[in-house]
């Protein structure tokens, strides 16, 4: 990351307390500036229109707009900014629902600082910052739909992303060379490539380079 780069980070939370920790653990940070603070979703709302971060840390539970209707708000009206997620709640259901709304990232309010911080340069580098508890979550969900047959009518769509990184494990490549190639950290190519697996229903990154194979999504 360049050192000329300056991330503007604003924060929303209902508890001043709770925003005055995350602003010393913050400071000093390299690279970092706090840009503003809202203490409800009315005033996150008023002051987004002000000054646009780069990155915002919000809570879920917020008076006036709570952060579920507001994320699906920044998400149509401000969909460059990365949205970081810090909350109590740490429910499966709560986690892939923020996901599938547009979160960049799902934290819990007892995270180490320094995961806060790691999280806010991942997902400026990388849109998404994957931690142990958005994966579970992810793969649960996967895991809880119904069984897929080894074969599809219709094929199922992957992204231009996920097809060059189908290619590239079928071409041998290790996780740390997929990564330098597609310009994503390590642990998120595994999480790509285990929703892929999931997403076709195979067990092994064989299973998955077949069903590439047979759908002609490999040369």
């Amino acid at each position: 990351m360049s050192t000329e780069l300056v991330i503007k980070v604003a924060l929303a939370d209902d508890h001043k307390i709770f925003r005055d920790g995350i602003k010393m653990a913050l400071k000093g940070k390299e690279y970092l500036k706090i840009l503003w603070e809202a203490e409800d979703g009315r005033d996150l709302m008023h002051k987004m229109q002000i000054k646009k971060p780069d990155v915002l840390l919000m809570d879920i539970r917020m008076p006036e707009v709570d952060g579920v209707n507001a994320i699906g708000i920044l998400r149509k009206e401000y969909s460059d900014v990365k949205i970081v997620v810090l909350t109590m709640y740490d429910e499966q259901e709560m986690i892939t629902k923020m996901k599938e709304m547009g979160a960049n990232a799902y934290l819990t309010k007892t995270s180490d600082p320094e995961e806060i911080y790691q999280a806010i340069l991942t997902c400026m580098n990388d849109d998404f910052y994957f931690n142990d508890l958005v994966n579970k979550a992810v793969l649960s969900k996967l895991q809880t739909k119904k069984q897929v047959r080894q074969f599809y009518p219709n094929p199922i769509k992957f992204s231009e992303k996920e097809i060059k990184i189908l290619k590239l494990l079928a071409a041998d490549k290790t996780t740390e060379e997929i990564s330098k190639e597609v310009f994503l950290s390590p642990r998120t190519i595994e999480t790509i490539r285990q929703n892929m697996k999931s997403k076709v229903g195979a067990k092994t990154i064989a299973g998955l380079i077949m069903y590439g194979m047979r759908n002609k999504l490999i040369d």
